[in-house]
């Protein structure tokens, strides 16, 4: 074995001219520097059809060098050196091999192993979880490797679920990235799909309790949202919404809805958002409404009173289904769905799978020309294309709380770049101090949605906990939205570059032992780390510490303003009005005035908050803006607005460049807002001109206010600063 593959080395390497690779019954696909796709079928009947996996069938990239020989093969991406010498078996350690090395992280690989020892984790759903779980194995690992099994996985063709052939063989993934875990993120969505950018609205605030409230009873929460000072974007109706015969659903309660469509529109017009609950497993049952329509349609006699038993795999039920059953509930108003189920294949229907389902109900959702939007559990690592994707019911506690933070991280290292979690559990006691510092977590992740289980002590509308939680969650809600602009950018961000919104600090710092030994904490976007507080406190003000770790440079705290100076290993103490949380000095923040609808407001008054930088660094963040609601993003319709921060002995300069792009609905002027925190500005010129200085001795922020002008002309701050 030593010698023919030391033929092979010998053997003269040269650019590839085939992509895919064929030696017999073996088939090699380069997708990427960090992925290979590794086939193997007897009679060399290889699948190219996609799978639900691996949607971007054509991925490929041909630079890469191929040695070929009377001994086999040689594959060298740059990162991966696949070595295959066929001895007529399936893959296995004798005849396939792998060296990899990149950013300074080498190991090597054997056929057969398919995660490595050091792996990083993946996700799970956390139903009935109570604290720590396992999950799966992630895509990233210390060792710089993993190998996804496509084998059995369900495939894609002529737009539907399929099964495989029994005899199709080994289908799998070696992804190869050393330290470069950026890269291995972008290789998984090379292959699988790129994570879609969620609808605006689902990052912002959620009201949702399984309880039978009446229109009228949303219809005043809303109105107690807006009195108690906080904001709502999205209302979900969980099960009563529906008639009360059975688990599932589709024929709304008249007693609780007397006028379903004047409700739905009276939420459109308080700027609000509808989702319904949905569990479609029990199929379409005699007392729906649309039970007539629904049987005709599959050529089933509504006389029998028979059920049809729900078959995703089949596609003319999955279609009468639709047609019959949710868009008559979308035209009324229904902007989206939460499909709250599970894997059933207990019938003998395989294709009832909730990783096809995703897909189908997102592929649905974009009818009419709107982007996709799913709101469902985990299934498999295909379903990093189906955000917003919700944890499950879990049981409330300190202990699931925190491991909600470093899971939540975690999961972004398969893609799970968008998960809404229960705010303060789904079931069990919660106290006013936990659940305040759910919310604040929550305010620091992809969604602030509220839930809980049918329980009369679970109303968790913030302002029924006491003054005290009420105000620290007022303030945490406060944050989210005055940051929204900075969340959506950073949510652009993980469409565009394959990065997790919030993620562990390991994906960024992949060298630092101490990006390892801290997942209680993560970054929020490229400017903050976040360690919110996961355990109770003491006194009046119910103080409570989380430590915390940050990289070289400059940080500065939130909310006390103190400077911090990276790499440092610290203990971050916060009241119950406070959350641990970082910022880099000398990144312009973009930021917007509060406001009743975060997720929908125009952005008609800008504010570029920036910490003290170092000296000569210049910072920059580019302000992502679209429409929020359709696929335009994708073909080119959206805005950028690059912001720039530098720092030169006395004086400080920030630039908000001139808007480049378009989009329906974007404003033409703005007005803009300067916020220097921790320096005292003598002396301020605003395009050149002399600026009147606002300063706030509490806080400690110097405001320059500049009036709205056209977003094509650039407005420039010269500050004097001491």
């Amino acid at each position: 074995m030593v010698m023919i593959v030391q033929a092979l080395l010998l053997a003269l390497p040269a650019l590839a001219a085939e992509n895919p690779v064929v030696v017999g019954p073996a088939r090699f696909t380069v997708v990427a520097a960090e992925c290979v796709r590794l086939e193997y079928q007897a009679q060399g009947r290889f699948v190219d059809d996609p799978s639900l996996f691996a949607m971007e069938r054509g991925a490929r990239d041909d630079d890469f060098r191929l040695t070929r020989s009377s001994a086999g093969i040689v594959i060298d991406t740059g990162r991966i050196r696949l070595t295959y010498v066929p001895d007529g078996k399936p893959f296995s350690a004798a005849n396939l091999t792998a060296h990899i090395c990149a950013d300074g992280v080498c190991s090597d690989w054997q056929a057969g192993r398919f995660s490595a020892a050091r792996d990083l984790g993946g996700t799970r759903n956390l139903d009935e979880v109570k604290g720590p779980a396992t999950t799966e194995p992630g895509l990233l690992s210390r060792e710089g490797w993993r190998v996804y099994d496509d084998s059995r996985g369900i495939l894609y063709k002529d737009g539907w679920a399929a099964l495989r052939p029994k005899d199709s063989g080994l289908d799998w993934y070696l992804f190869g990235y050393g330290a470069d875990y950026k890269a291995a993120l972008k290789a998984l969505a090379k292959i699988g799909g790129a994570v879609p950018l969620p609808r605006r609205y689902t990052l912002g605030s959620w009201y949702s309790r399984w309880w039978p409230h009446t229109a009228a009873d949303y219809e005043r929460i809303v109105g107690e949202y807006r009195a108690h000072g906080f904001p709502l974007d999205v209302l979900v109706m969980d099960m009563d919404w529906h008639l009360p015969n059975d688990w599932t659903g589709y024929t709304w309660n008249r007693k609780l809805f007397p006028d379903p469509a004047g409700y739905l529109k009276w939420v459109h017009e308080q700027g609000l958002f509808a989702t319904l609950n949905e569990h479609p497993d029990h199929g379409v049952q005699p007392f729906e409404a649309a039970y007539v329509p629904f049987m005709k349609a599959l050529g089933a006699d509504p006389a029998s009173g028979k059920t049809l038993p729900f078959d995703a795999g089949d596609r003319r039920y999955l279609e009468a289904e639709s047609k019959y059953v949710r868009d008559p509930l979308e035209k009324q108003g229904v902007d989206f769905w939460w499909l709250d189920y599970w894997n059933d294949d207990e019938q003998g229907r395989p294709l009832n799978d909730l990783a096809w389902l995703n897909e189908y109900y997102y592929r649905h959702s974009e009818r009419g020309g709107l982007r996709g939007q799913c709101f469902a559990r985990w299934q498999q690592w295909s379903d990093h294309r189906h955000p917003m994707l919700f944890s499950g019911d879990t049981f409330i506690g300190w202990p699931t709380l925190a491991y909600e933070v470093a899971f939540t991280a975690q999961s972004g290292d398969v893609g799970a770049f968008f998960w809404s979690h229960d705010i303060g559990g789904y079931q069990g006691v919660l106290t006013p101090e936990l659940f305040a510092r759910w919310v604040q977590f929550g305010a620091l992740s992809a969604a602030l949605r509220l839930h809980s289980t049918k329980d009369p002590a679970l109303d968790k509308r913030p302002w029924t906990w006491g003054l005290d939680a009420e105000e620290s969650m007022r303030r945490a809600y406060a944050l989210r939205d005055e940051l929204f602009p900075y969340i959506y950018s950073s949510a652009w961000e993980s469409h565009d570059q394959s990065i997790p919104l919030v993620r562990a600090l390991y994906i960024d710092y992949p060298l630092d032992g101490e990006a390892y030994d801290n997942p209680q904490e993560y970054f929020f976007g490229d400017d903050f780390a976040a360690a919110p507080i996961t355990s109770p406190g003491f006194g009046d003000r119910k103080l409570a510490s989380q430590k915390y770790w940050l990289p070289g440079g400059l940080w500065y705290d939130w909310y006390s303003g103190d400077r911090i100076q990276g790499p440092v290993k610290g203990k971050a103490w916060a009241t119950l009005d406070e959350i641990p949380l970082f910022v880099r000095g000398g990144q312009p923040i973009p930021m917007e005035p509060f406001t009743e609808r975060m997720a929908t407001t125009p952005l008609s008054t800008l504010i570029v908050r920036a910490y003290p930088g170092e000296e000569g660094r210049l910072g920059t963040f580019d302000l992502y803006e679209d429409d929020g609601e359709s696929l335009g993003y994708l073909e080119g319709r959206r805005a950028l607005t690059t912001l720039d921060y530098l720092k030169k002995g006395a004086v400080v300069t920030v630039v908000v460049d001139s808007t480049r792009g378009s989009f329906s609905g974007q404003l033409g002027r703005r007005a803009v807002v300067f916020e220097l925190p921790r320096e005292r500005v003598t002396r301020a010129e605003l395009d050149g001109k002399p600026a009147a200085i606002e300063y706030d001795a509490k806080t400690g922020v110097s405001r320059i206010s500049a009036p709205a002008k056209s977003i094509r002309a650039a407005r420039t701050l010269k500050a004097w600063v001491r």
